[in-house]
């Protein structure tokens, strides 16, 4: 079966995520200085369908840094071995529900900018464990979520 070795899962990761790179010919170069996360109540798919893309009023996506640091918005951590993963390096904090609606968010997205498009979806997973929102809350992904390249 053809794949990604670890060190490549790894690389890749830390150019896409942290605008860094572990091999020069992956040099990164100007673009997006900044990764928004959306949360759905639903399996958006490897599409990154928007159908079920927040779930009450107050929601937008959330604004990390492309990179190591970050203090608020956070960046990204990303670790190597027989799978390479990258999670939040602080609380990745959504707005508060600020009205009664109720759900569940059990997958997020990472995208370029705060309005771009399904087509444009950069990753989709599974949160993990499950957001559940309502009044007065405020969705959070912590660090203990995480992003696999295999």
């Amino acid at each position: 079966m053809a794949g990604k070795s670890a060190v490549t899962q790894y690389g890749l990761l830390r150019n896409i995520f942290c605008g860094l790179t572990t091999h020069t010919s992956w040099a990164a170069t100007a673009g997006t200085t900044s990764w928004f996360v959306s949360l759905h109540t639903a399996d958006p798919g490897e599409a990154c369908s928007t159908a079920n893309e927040g779930g009450y009023a107050t929601y937008a996506r959330a604004e990390t840094d492309r990179s190591t640091l970050g203090t608020s918005p956070y960046g990204w951590a990303v670790s190597s071995g027989t799978i390479a993963t990258v999670a939040p390096t602080g609380n990745v904090d959504f707005p508060e529900n600020t009205a009664s609606t109720t759900g569940t968010f059990t997958h997020f997205c990472v995208f370029p900018s705060a309005s771009a498009t399904s087509t444009q979806a950069v990753y989709v997973g599974t949160v993990s464990p499950n957001i559940n929102f309502g009044l007065n809350v405020t969705p959070r992904l912590t660090t203990g979520s995480s992003i696999t390249e295999d």
